[in-house]
């Protein structure tokens, strides 16, 4: 059984940044697709951002193309949000997710496990 636990959120200003990670137990970390989603209150979940085997592929939503990118330590069986340029519409609690197999996924039921999530709040 996969397990996630995100970390690194927190209450910023806008402009500044913030690198979330995420690890996972359980299973073979290099057999997951990864992916970020977040959720802004009153509102649905969305992708955020994906990484198939290595940094070399990876895929965005259009919102955070340019001020967020997504990386994995496979050794290390982390995958991490690294958020720059925040601006308050980023306020959400951010997910971490997994799904076994390599592919652009980015909607919520392709993913089979979650994490709790971590809350990131911008201040303007």
């Amino acid at each position: 059984q996969v397990q996630l636990v995100e970390s690194g959120g927190g209450l910023v200003q806008s402009g500044d940044s913030l690198r979330l990670s995420c690890a996972m137990a359980g299973r073979t970390f290099g057999e997951y697709t990864m992916g970020w989603f977040r959720q802004a209150p009153g509102k649905e979940r969305e992708f955020v951002a994906g990484v198939i085997w290595s940094d070399r592929n990876t895929y965005y939503a259009d919102f955070v193309k340019g001020r967020f990118t997504i990386s994995r330590d496979n050794a290390k069986n982390t995958v991490y949000l690294q958020m720059n340029s925040l601006k308050p519409e980023d306020t959400a609690v951010y997910y971490c997710a997994a799904k076994r197999g390599w592919g652009t996924y980015t909607a919520l039921n392709q993913y089979d496990a979650w994490g709790p999530g971590t809350q990131v709040s911008v201040s303007s």
